[in-house]
């Protein structure tokens, strides 16, 4: 991108070290500047890696997913006593996005990741691996593991395995934040309730296992109530 001095630079030499005259050029184009600047850096501004605060939210409105949530998310915030809502897994209070009643509103880092999750729903090609990919999406670590099973009575199983989610992600998911279903299949979620794979019979894999290995699967409600 040009700067002042470029442009001072194409002054004619009829004109060239006339202070009163570059002077009068570069009042004329530094506006033009830094109005270029402005709109280079927009593609940055507007970035979902790189959008903060109302930038983002914008972006959400391309994507079609606003940061408030329908209904409060109580009981996801951080407490000591709790595996399910201690170290790692509770969301720290903060009034610019939480009321008494719960959370209210996304905080920038869960709502860029809910949107990129929201991206892939939006690509969402009907089929049970795309699904699985853009729930993935919400755990990018790797240390949560999702599997979709179809159950063949228009009903399908998302299941949770690997180190459990946080409890706002859960409260997320129970909420229909991310519709990966057709239409007229109804949507089960279990939730592994320890660390690991997911109780089962005749399978024994990460995301499934038998006895003393795989945890019952219980729904959001359990971690959240």
């Amino acid at each position: 991108m040009a700067d002042v001095d470029a442009y001072l630079a194409l002054i004619t030499s009829l004109h060239a070290g006339k202070p009163k005259f570059e002077a009068m050029i570069k009042a004329l184009v530094e506006p033009i500047v830094a109005q270029q600047a402005v709109m280079e850096h927009l593609p940055l501004d507007f970035d979902l890696d790189q959008a903060i605060g109302v930038q983002l939210d914008e972006v959400g409105e391309w994507v079609g997913r606003t940061r408030f949530v329908k209904v409060p998310i109580a009981n996801a915030w951080f407490t000591w006593g709790d595996a399910t809502r201690g170290w790692g897994r509770g969301v720290w209070y903060d009034s610019r996005y939480d009321t008494p009643a719960g959370i209210t509103r996304l905080d920038d880092d869960t709502y860029r990741t809910l949107l990129r999750a929201k991206i892939a729903a939006n690509n969402w090609d009907g089929t049970l691996p795309s699904a699985k990919a853009a729930l993935e999406i919400l755990f990018p670590s790797g240390d949560t593991k999702i599997v979709v099973i179809d159950n063949q009575d228009m009903s399908i199983t998302f299941g949770v395995a690997g180190i459990i989610p946080s409890a706002l992600f859960i409260a997320l998911l129970s909420q229909g934040y991310l519709p990966l279903k057709p239409e007229g299949v109804k949507a089960n979620y279990r939730i592994t309730t320890v660390d690991g794979p997911l109780f089962g019979w005749g399978v024994n894999n990460e995301f499934i296992s038998g006895w003393g290995t795989g945890a019952w699967g219980a729904p959001p409600d359990y971690f959240t109530s």
